[in-house]
């Protein structure tokens, strides 16, 4: 069958992807990335009383980013328990910060409402990529600023994401969502509308005490590697754990514990005005 002829149930992909994420934990995971945010909201240069949005902002790394340096900010996600987790740390922090229950590809919010729109590791996962980025354009005022941070497809994590496809595979005629961690991709969905680019690549540095614990962590917390080890029997669940162990020490680049620089695309686009 080929491509065209692919039926895709989008609507039954969404649900399994909230059932995924919200597996585990992902905030005990997503909270080791805040420093991407932090320089994310650095990038695209957010300035206080701007209207910023976060979209799939999960546990809101780049939200409180934001809301730290005085911005009106608004984080929505489509699995609720990660926003009360960002309500939480905002609350910590004494921080203002709107929350909504929100899918990333019809997102509730009017044309032009916001100055910037944020995405760390988040957008990137949504199933129809043109809807999603289409939905970011929309939603942000002419002249003003998309920034989103994306695993590259050659990074640790997008080989961890081919591995996990090996053994758990994704439905058939979705895009992988590593493509938005390519220049090329992200010309194709936000040219159109946007002025100018700026793209860095950047790495995000996993430090655990062994490629063992960081197993555990993602194993237990991590919802896509969660739910692709529940998925499997026993004897494939050890496969898939030595294979998984294994691409990890081959990217160690410590001798004593584990440091594994994972790659990533920090783009920020100015919408046309």
């Amino acid at each position: 069958m080929s491509a065209s002829e692919i039926t895709i149930d989008y609507a039954a992909i969404k649900e399994r992807q909230q059932r995924t994420w919200s597996a585990g934990d992902y905030a005990l995971i997503g909270t080791t990335l805040q420093i991407t945010g932090e320089l994310l909201c650095e990038a695209v240069d957010v300035a206080a009383g701007e209207r910023v949005l976060d979209v799939a902002a999960g546990n809101g790394n780049a939200a409180l980013a934001a809301a730290r340096r005085g911005c009106d900010v608004t984080a929505c996600d489509y699995v609720p328990a990660l926003l009360e987790r960002a309500r939480a740390r905002a609350a910590a922090e004494g921080l203002s910060l709107e929350t909504d229950a929100a899918d990333a590809e019809a997102l509730p919010y009017p044309d032009a409402a916001f100055d910037v729109v944020l995405s760390t590791f988040g957008v990137m996962f949504t199933p129809q990529q043109e809807r999603a980025a289409s939905e970011l354009v929309r939603v942000c005022r002419p002249g003003g600023r998309i920034g989103l941070i994306s695993w590259t497809p050659t990074s640790f994590v997008g080989q961890m994401f081919k591995l996990v496809g090996r053994y758990t595979p994704t439905p058939a005629g979705v895009r992988s969502p590593l493509l938005w961690g390519s220049e090329t991709r992200l010309d194709e969905l936000l040219g159109q509308d946007v002025a100018r680019y700026e793209h860095q690549r950047r790495e995000f540095m996993f430090r655990y005490r062994s490629a063992g614990q960081w197993l555990d962590a993602f194993r237990a917390w991590y919802g896509p590697m969660n739910r692709a080890f529940a998925a499997l029997e026993p004897g494939a669940q050890a496969a898939f754990e030595r294979d998984l162990l294994a691409l990890a020490e081959a990217h160690n680049t410590s001798s004593a514990t584990l440091r594994v620089p994972s790659e990533y695309l920090l783009t920020v686009a100015v919408k046309s005005g």
